[in-house]
């Protein structure tokens, strides 16, 4: 008998008998290797004491070289966890991972294979003799069969065991794993031995991993698979009946089950077969269950399931089929039951074909040509088709070899793909001259993609990816003739056939498809041609109305007025005709796949566009005043009616848009045209409607249409209004006074002098007027949008709980709301009555039998996470949970004691002092109902306390009949009569010690006890009771020695006077009580309670403490008093998946992280004092004083405050925890509801397994770690964190790109593998590996990320989170909910994406945070409610939103990636749903956490990426097609919330630098001393106006109205009057100023010049100093040049005006501008933590002054060197086309106004205005820039060998230019102020010239003019830091500077006595250079 104990964890000791088998030689020399290379590394090993002997330790298996990972790493780790207990065995386990190893690899070419195979061979040296001494059996195959036969018993006897618990199954699984392992080298050395060495019918072979269900795993009894939905579906998978036999394919044995079938058929990869095997199980079973409504049909599949997956499935494929004019292919035979399986089929290849595309899912038409040849080939295949070529069986194209799919049909496409993202180089090149993933799969939006043929000719023009090279048909796999057949004629009709040829024609590129994205602002008007054409015709009307001067509105009808207005029509046919021209020019480059219909379209529109432009100014001209008039009949309103010929061409003209009205006003009518296929409609929507798949029938109902029309009508009128009044009519006498006068005298040279009217000075006026017309409907939409945005916030009862003394008023009306809103209503009442406006103020209580105890578990639940989260103290959950009891059941709750803090006492203090009825008190105390409750619990406690307490019979007895008496006083309503209430409080003080006594258990305070009740019994007796009877029935006991507890040592006291001391010998019996009570028993709590109520004061009524704990339960509270949809039992809760996106983000916080071993120089210190509170919790939670026992959880409290993965999963996985929790309130008896949640979870294991099924089926979650393999590979701690991750959550998992070495022919080469994993027994184990073409990551990063992990998500809905975002339990309970709004329509369709509200938890850290906080929750909230309804455009702005998620992964997935266009990723899954016909909604009952950037330089790195996102969205097609597709009032709202803020935004910068000229115009060239003196023109008022409106976006009140609204509604008008005043005490307004600068910057530059690029940002929790270095670099162009200039424009117009206008007049109307210079130059030092120290200052200045000298060249960063800074500023210039060369010259030319204008107006010209000053002026520029260059040359060519001639030449050349300025002063007057005024002239020519220099680099990069140029530029912004420095330098010496400014950043944290001066000295040491 031989005694085995298997490795750890299976703790079992597993006796065996061995069978010794004689004869048999050890096998080990067969593996002894005769290499004798050195070792790479010494392996690990341990040494037995001090004895020196060598024991095995364990060898890494986890770092191993790609090339055999996967094939050797599970006997490494088997090695490891055996080498202990069987070292030999071990060995055996490495030998054979050796010669696998070396088998894949011999001459270990692939990366680091050589060092492995050095390694490894090294610790098999050194393990060889060692183990074979330790073997315990003869021979090696001996000893491996015995320990293989023992982990193989282990697990045959234990596997038919059900629910088995945690430790068990992985026990279980491990000997499985350990068996299987073993039973592979037990074979491998039995056949070394000898061919018949080893025979074992029982062999474990190796068992693949599940994901959710074990389809394969032998025996194990998983709850999962006792579902019967699930038994259905793999029912109906497994029918394989009636499929052709298996050996047409060449597979031996039957197919298991259909996609079994498919595999063999099509050739894909088992991996994707079996994920999207379980896939299609989950999807049948979980759909099943919602369509089952008897029991007899659970275990057959309904066809109505099938039905309705197939209609999802199909919808796209049906639709584009219908689209392309072709008939789809799922063809279904006329038999019910075959029928059934035809279905699965489609659905499986549908779902084969999409797991395995690749990055061909981002094409979904592509994929639907796919499906469509496939699917033809299938019905073939399925009927037994005979080919009429080849008389054979029809078979697949592409046969059914391993990866035939992914070679021959994903891999050409792919190929085509990646070759076009290299010609974008990086997202560099012009969008024009590459195809993007849009243009490649619209190429399958027109027929000629059927040219492409099945099997696809790989010479085809759509494999040609560019001019230069050829077709991918160089690269094509070359098919065998028997796997190319060709079709018969009868198979035309199908896709399957390729057109004829009818010439033979070189491949060229298509070039692009549908649309080219070009850079210009012109994007802007052909997307909004209609609303920029309304916008222009409606400031024409409004000038033509000024002008008329009409004082009545009937007089616009007036014929002269009447027919000036209708000339718009002119102006109208001019806007068409630029329209027909830019989209012809527009479209150029896609002429080769536009179909010819379109082109013809086009040009048609250009004549017609060009003939109305003839007619309509001909028509007028020759027709204007002259009048065909026809009398009406008397007393009508118009007496004539007057028409011309010009009058009915513009009717003419406006029949087309007559056509439109009556479309708009009929939506259903417009979408049925859109759509139908019908010749009449497609004839009548040629014409307005382009020849696009998407973008058809996307009308809403008429009601919805309704509504935003009336929205956009009052804001329009309001803004008509208010630009008549005044922005236009205030300018029209100006202007025609500014027409009227002539100006002779001129303060410059003129150089049109001839110019009529002051042409000049009119364009100065009006056109900072005329901007502002243009955007200040962007205020008018934000004033309605917080109007109508507040109105459906309280219809939607928005904080309506918001304080802790609301939620108190309205607790007792929660368990009411949660039955309705959170308990599956029971089939005898139907569904539940939703609740009105109004009617949720007062509710009762449920009457269903156990809603009140499923809402007191529920509650407990969240309190105790609460606890978990360390929100609350034990204290406080004490105060919060409610207790579980049976009286739940009979509707009687007992509620949480801070409800009831101090209401006894209240009432006791009131009866104590009460005089008259009992009625009245009796109202006085029920008028407070929780007083009430308080009272009436307290008297049943004591009661209850007492019944338990007291056993004896006399003193049961004696308290009996004083209750009676009591609760018979208060029937009879004389209590007050019997009872002397006074004595109340010394009872209380009696009863609370008597709790106390209790609690505490001590067996020696017995003689307390008893005391405690003898002095209630006499308090109530003696001093209460006022008649009292009770002593008369007590009999005094025969006194027995030893039965009384004496309380006095004087015996003979106790018999003084029988009435008078008989109160003492009651209780004194020791049978009498019942104490001590046991302390786990249930009384215990009660009496903790009753403890709690009776002392509980004033400070419970402010419980919970903590301000996010508060707002939880406050937010949770009213969620169930809104309209939510009624929740579905968990069977029947449609099943999600969550998504999150994860790169090189924190995962956890590592020690090192969190600080150093002082504390204040820790992060740690930092989250201890900016979380106060919920550290002391930790504390109290950890029980703990030091951090060297519990690291691990400070790890994980820190990391739960930061933005971290950890935080994200953990906040996730409450899905999972809410689903089981639901269902166990579903499932479970009322016996189970009472023990409780967790006790139940113990007891009944059956139960919970259940549930652990159930939530399996429901909910999935799955992280995309785009970084894991090669985190895994440099053993990053990252990775370590993941593995403990998916430990902590087994049901985590994770999705990542593995890129693995093949070595082929001897050479590696590359294979990438999406891989999805979980761990078991602590290790990563492969679930799925599905091989992909190539790299994925060949668009942007994070939508390529989540669309290689998609394919592992289940279920019906799919929700995207960030990795910066949170999630609570309380809010997980209503995701069921939010889930059946799918199944509801919103308005004429059901939501295809859910949309979620967020809420910021990283208001706190700082002031900056603070402002984004309030921010992003305007937005997420006020704003996107108004988008959602009424305006209907709400999109996907990010990550909460829950989508559908078969409409998605059918339309191109839940986000685009081509690069650069698609940089907001997110925006564009909204975008295409909406196009493809979906619809958004948005639910705010539902929020979920998120983080947001906290200091300045990580804000503006966020709003730079937003800003570059919507430029590229503003050249996208997809804004172009939903712009021109939408009605008009549909597209006002879509234009207004998504690019034209930027816009609006950029053309109020822009209007401040047109008003800025203006002036400067009118000052220098004396029009403006000319418009006083001649037109007494002072004050412009519609200048004033403009100004105005511009600082209204300036100052940031776009988001300020809607953000006072939001708080307004959530916290009350009061508390957002005071934040937001507190908001501009700490410089909110700045911070709205600069990032406005940061919009405009990076908008305009990127559609200008491109350059958008993803900016991390680094969110983490701290703040720290920024470099002065570090904000010049990243603010130097967008603001503080900028700002330079502002105030440059603003002291020239400063200078010359003085003499003309007031002070005051010029302050009010610059006083934004200076505002807006200021702020562009200081906020970055201002937000700047430990800006103003006097160190930091210099250690900022040493830092600049080697930045800007340092040499820049290859390899140097910016962050280093000035030059390599200002050549990487420059990049978006190098990739810059012609036009945006030219523009960026022409924008240039604007520095050289200054030095025209201001050097007439110096001295030394002597008032001449002739243009020679001019000329002159340029000499001095020229000798200025000569001087420069001789010094420069000087010090390169003299300053080393002749420095002292150097310094005599510079003394020189100073003395010189001394001279000359003397010279020039007294012969010329050269005076002191024109040496100013020259250096404001020529200071802006010179930085001009270098703007200018910078655009033509490519034509003088390599000339003396460059390098000139780059050293201007560095003396140019030596200069500007100087000027910046210098302020900040004197302000560091004011020691009150620098405290004073730490309290305006960090306002919120001294709210919390954070103390922030240590911290930031933490950061100086730390970025100390």
């Amino acid at each position: 008998m031989a005694e085995i104990v298997p490795a750890d964890p299976i703790d079992d000791h597993i006796g065996i008998r061995s069978n010794y088998e004689h004869g048999e030689t050890s096998s080990s020399a067969a593996y002894t290797s005769t290499t004798t290379a050195e070792p790479f590394f010494q392996p690990l090993a341990i040494t037995n004491g001090g004895s020196g002997e060598y024991v095995p330790g364990p060898f890494d298996s986890e770092r191993l070289p790609s090339v055999f990972a996967s094939e050797i790493q599970r006997f490494l780790r088997v090695a490891n966890i055996i080498g202990k207990e069987e070292p030999r065995v071990a060995y055996l386990c490495r030998f054979h991972a050796f010669e696998i190893s070396h088998n894949l690899d011999k001459s270990s070419s692939g990366r680091g294979v050589r060092q492995f195979k050095t390694a490894l061979l090294q610790r098999l040296e050194q393990d060889e003799h060692v183990t074979i001494r330790k073997r315990k059996e003869k021979s090696d195959t001996r000893e491996l069969k015995r320990v293989y036969h023992a982990y193989r018993d282990y697990f045959m006897r234990h596997d038919k065991a059900f629910d088995l618990e945690q430790s068990h199954r992985e026990k279980l699984i491990n000997a499985r794993n350990i068996a299987s392992v073993l039973f592979e080298v037990l074979k491998t050395v039995s056949n070394a031995a000898g061919p018949r060495a080893f025979t074992d019918g029982n062999a474990i072979p190796k068992k693949s991993e599940f994901n959710i269900l074990p389809l394969d795993q032998g025996g194990i009894q998983h709850a999962i698979m006792q579902q019967s939905e699930i038994k259905a579906a793999i029912a109906v998978m497994r029918n394989v009946r009636g499929l052709p036999p298996a050996q047409d394919f060449k597979k031996n044995g039957g197919f298991v089950d259909l996609f079994d079938f498919l595999q063999h058929c099509f050739g894909f990869q088992e991996g994707n077969v079996a994920n999207q095997r379980e896939h299609l199980i989950l999807l049948l079973a979980n759909m099943h269950t919602r369509q089952t409504h008897n029991q007899t049909s659970v275990l057959k599949l309904g066809e109505g399931t099938v039905d309705e997956l197939m209609k999802k499935f199909f919808k796209n494929y049906t639709n584009w089929c219908k689209f392309l004019g072709r008939k789809n292919n799922i063809l279904l035979p006329f038999v019910k039951q075959e029928a059934q399986q035809y279905k699965i089929l489609y659905i499986g290849l549908y779902l084969l074909i999409w797991g395995e595309a690749a990055n061909l899912r981002f094409m979904p038409e592509c994929l639907c040509y796919i499906f469509h040849n496939m699917a033809y080939e299938l019905h073939g295949i399925l009927t037994g088709a005979i080919s009429l070529t080849t008389w054979e069986k029809v078979m697949p194209a592409y046969g059914g070899e391993p990866e035939s799919f992914l070679n021959n049909v994903v891999t050409p496409i792919y190929k085509v793909i990646s070759e076009e993202v290299e010609k974008s180089k990086g997202g560099t090149a012009e969008h024009s001259v590459w195809r993007n993933y849009d243009d490649l799969n619209e190429y399958f939006w027109s027929p000629d993609c059927f040219g492409i043929g099945w099997p696809m000719r790989l010479d085809h023009d759509f494999f040609v990816v560019g001019p230069e090279s050829k077709s991918t048909a160089n690269n094509a796999i070359v098919l065998s003739p028997d796997k190319s057949k060709e079709k018969k004629d009868e198979e035309a009709e199908d896709a399957t056939e390729e057109p004829p040829a009818e010439e033979i024609h070189e491949p060229q590129w298509p070039g692009k498809t549908n649309f080219v994205e070009i850079r210009s602002f012109w994007q802007i008007f052909r997307s909004f041609d209609r609303m920029w054409s309304f916008l222009i015709l409606s400031l024409q009307t409004i000038i033509i109305i000024a002008c008329h001067d009409l004082g009545s509105p009937l007089q616009l009808f007036d014929a002269i007025v009447f027919e000036d207005i209708i000339s718009i029509f002119i102006t109208s046919a001019f806007l068409k005709l630029i329209q027909a021209i830019l989209d012809i020019t527009f479209t150029w480059k896609a002429r080769y796949t536009m179909e010819y219909s379109q082109k013809v379209k086009l040009l048609m529109k250009l004549i017609f566009a060009l003939i109305w432009t003839i007619v309509l100014p001909v028509c007028y001209a020759n027709s204007r005043r002259k009048y065909t008039c026809y009398s009406t009949k008397y007393g009508s309103l118009v007496e004539e009616w007057c028409f011309t010929s010009y009058m009915v061409a513009a009717a003419i003209y406006l029949t087309s848009n007559a056509v439109n009205v009556v479309l708009y006003l009929v939506p259903a009518f417009s979408k049925y045209m859109e759509v139908s296929n019908h010749k009449i409609c497609k004839v009548l929507s040629w014409w307005t409607q382009p020849r696009v798949y998407v973008g058809r029938g996307m009308q809403e109902d008429q009601v919805s249409v309704l509504k935003y029309t009336l929205f956009w009508i009052l804001v329009l009128c309001s803004k008509f209004i208010f630009s008549y009044s005044f922005e236009i009519k205030p300018l029209i006498a100006p202007t025609r006074q500014i027409m009227k006068i002539g100006v002779r005298k001129y303060d410059w040279h003129e150089l049109f002098p001839r110019v009529k009217s002051n042409a000049g000075a009119i364009v100065a006026v009006w056109t900072p007027v005329v901007i502002v017309y243009f955007m200040d409907i962007q205020i008018w939409y934000s004033v309605f949008c917080t109007i109508f945005g507040g109105l459906y916030g309280i219809l939607n009862h928005l904080g309506e709980i918001r304080t802790l003394g609301m939620l108190r008023s309205r607790f007792d009306s929660l368990p009411s709301a949660f039955n309705v809103c959170l308990i599956p209503p029971s089939s005898k009442r139907g569904k539940k009555k939703r609740k009105g406006f109004l009617s949720n103020i007062f509710q009762k209580m449920p009457d269903e039998k156990g809603a009140i105890a499923k809402f007191v578990v529920v509650w407990n639940q969240i309190i105790n996470h609460l606890r978990l989260e360390d929100l609350i103290s034990n204290r406080e959950m004490d105060l919060m949970l409610m207790p579980m009891s049976s009286e739940l059941f009979s509707r009687k709750v007992r509620w949480p004691v801070f409800l009831l803090a101090n209401k006894f006492s209240t009432a006791l203090t009131i009866a104590k002092d009460f005089e008259g009825k009992d009625e009245i008190l009796a109202k006085k105390i029920t008028k407070d109902k929780y007083m009430f409750y308080a009272v009436r619990e307290c008297y049943e406690s004591l009661k209850y306390v007492l019944e338990i307490l007291v056993v004896g019979n006399l003193e049961k007895r004696i308290i009996c009949d004083i209750l009676g008496e009591i609760e018979k006083s208060i029937q009879e309503s004389c209590l007050l009569k019997k009872f002397n209430l006074k004595v109340l409080p010394a009872l209380q003080a009696k009863v609370i010690e008597l709790a106390e006594l209790l609690m505490d258990g001590d067996k020696d305070h017995q003689y307390k006890v008893v005391k405690a009740l003898q002095d209630m019994f006499e308090l109530i007796t003696n001093d209460m009771m006022v008649d009292s009877r009770i002593l008369d029935m007590i009999h005094i006991p025969q006194i027995n020695e030893g039965e009384y507890v004496y309380l006095t040592r004087d015996i003979d006291q106790l018999f003084e006077g029988v009435n008078s001391d008989i109160e003492t010998l009651l209780f004194a019996n020791e049978n009498s009580i019942h104490f001590p009570l046991p302390e786990n028993d249930p009384v215990i709590e009660k009496i903790k309670r009753f403890h709690l109520l009776l002392t509980v004061k004033d400070t419970a009524m402010d419980m919970p403490a903590n301000i996010d704990a508060r707002r939880r339960i406050s937010f949770f509270a009213t969620s169930l008093f809104t309209d939510m949809p009624d929740a579905p039992k968990v069977r029947n809760t449609l099943p999600f998946s969550v998504i999150t996106p994860y790169y090189v983000e924190d995962v956890n916080f590592s020690l090192k992280e969190l600080g150093s071993d002082k504390e204040e120089d820790s992060i740690i210190f930092y989250l201890q004092k900016i979380f106060p509170d919920e550290w002391k919790n930790f504390m109290q939670r950890m029980d703990c004083e030091n951090q060297k026992n519990f690291e691990d959880d400070l790890r994980q409290w820190a990391s739960f405050r930061g933005q971290t993965l950890c935080r994200t999963v953990r906040g996730m996985m409450y899905y999972r925890e809410a689903l089981k929790l639901q269902a166990f309130l579903d499932m479970a008896e009322d016996e189970d509801i009472l023990e409780g949640y967790e006790t139940a979870e113990k007891s009944n294991r059956a139960l919970f397994a259940h549930l652990e099924a159930l939530a399996d089926m429901k909910y999935t979650y799955v992280v995309s770690c785009q970084s894991f393999a090669s985190q895994k590979a440099k053993n990053d701690p990252h990775y370590r964190d993941i593995i403990d991750l998916m430990i902590r959550y087994p049901s985590l998992r994770v999705a990542y790109v593995e890129e693995k070495e093949e070595i082929i022919q001897r050479k590696p080469y590359k294979v990438y593998s999406s891989k999805l994993v979980k761990v078991v027994n602590g290790f990563e184990q492969t679930i799925y590996q599905i091989k992909l073409p190539g790299p994925p990551d060949i668009g942007e990063g994070k939508p390529e990320n989540q669309n290689s992990s998609i394919v592992f998500t289940r279920g019906e809905a799919l929700q995207t989170i960030d990795m910066n975002q949170d999630n609570y339990l309380e809010e997980a309970l209503k995701m069921r909910n939010l889930l059946q709004e799918f199944l509801k329509c919103q308005g004429r369709r059901p939501p295809t994406i859910l949309g979620l509200r967020e809420h910021i938890f990283t208001g706190s850290v700082s002031s900056l945070a603070w402002f984004m906080s309030y921010q992003e929750t305007s937005f997420v909230t006020i704003g996107q409610r108004l988008l959602a309804n009424p305006l209907r455009v709400r999109f996907h702005y990010g990550h909460p939103d829950v989508f559908d998620r078969v409409f998605h992964i059918t339309r191109g997935g839940v986000s685009k990636a081509s690069k650069t266009i698609n940089l907001s990723e997110d925006v564009f899954a909204g975008f295409n749903s909406i196009l493809r016909r979906g619809c958004i909604s948005y639910h705010e009952y539902l929020q979920v956490g998120k983080g947001r950037d906290v200091g300045l330089n990580q804000i503006s790195k966020f709003e730079a990426k937003v800003a570059n996102g919507n430029s590229e969205q503003t050249i996208s097609r997809d804004i172009f097609r939903l712009g021109r597709q939408f009605d008009f009032f549909r597209m006002l709202s879509f234009y207004f919330t998504t690019i034209g803020f930027y816009f609006s935004s950029l053309i109020s910068v822009i209007g401040i630098y047109v008003f800025l000229y203006g002036q400067l115009y009118l000052v220098l060239s004396g029009l403006e001393r000319a418009l006083i003196i001649e037109a007494r023109i002072k004050n412009v008022q519609s200048l004033e106006t403009a100004l105005a409106s511009q600082s209204f976006i300036q100052l940031g009140l776009l988001t300020g109205l809607p953000m006072v609204m939001e708080i307004g509604l959530e916290k009350g008008f009061l508390t957002a009057l005071k934040d937001f005043v507190l908001m501009q005490l700490q410089l909110a307004a700045v911070f709205f100023t600069f990032s406005l600068g940061t919009k405009t910057h990076y908008y305009g530059r990127t559609i200008l010049h491109g350059g958008a690029k993803y900016r991390p940002t680094g969110r983490k929790v701290v703040v720290f100093h920024a470099s002065f270095t570090e904000n010049y670099r990243l603010y130097s162009r967008s603001h503080f040049v900028k700002g330079f200039e502002l105030m440059l424009l603003l002291i020239v117009y400063n200078m010359f005006r003085r003499s003309y206008q007031s002070n005051v007049a010029y302050v009010l109307i610059t006083y934004a501008i200076w505002f807006m210079s200021l702020t562009w130059l200081c906020a970055p030092f201002l937000f700047n933590p430990a800006g103003f120290s006097w160190t930091k200052t210099v250690d900022d200045w040493k830092e600049w002054n080697k930045w800007i000298r340092q040499q820049g060249g290859i390899g140097i960063q910016q962050d280093k060197s000035w030059h390599s800074w200002w050549d990487d500023e420059q990049a978006h210039l190098r990739r810059s086309g012609l036009f945006s060369r030219l523009a960026e010259i022409l924008l240039s030319l604007r520095f050289f106004i200054y030095q025209y204008g201001l050097v007439y107006h110096l001295d030394i010209s002597q008032h001449s205005k002739n243009f020679l000053v001019y000329v002159l002026s340029w000499i001095v520029i020229v000798a200025v820039f000569l001087l420069v260059k001789a010094v420069n040359m000087g010090r390169q060519l003299f300053s080393a060998n002749y420095q002292l001639g150097f310094r005599f030449f510079k003394a020189f050349l100073f003395v010189a230019v001394i001279a000359i300025i003397i010279i020039l002063s007294v012969i010329c007057e050269l005076s002191l102020m024109d040496i100013f005024v020259c250096c404001l002239a020529f200071m802006p020519t010179a930085w001009g010239l270098i703007q200018i220099a910078q655009a033509v680099r490519p034509k003088i990069e390599h000339t003396g003019v460059w390098h000139f140029t780059r050293a201007l530029a560095r003396e140019f912004d030596y200069g500007m830091g100087i000027v910046l420095f210098g302020p900040i330098a004197i302000l560091a010496w004011l020691p009150i500077i620098k405290a004073f400014h730490a309290r305006i950043l960090f306002n919120e944290a001294f709210k919390r006595h954070l103390q922030i001066q240590p911290i930031l000295a933490v950061k100086k040491k730390k970025h100390r250079p």
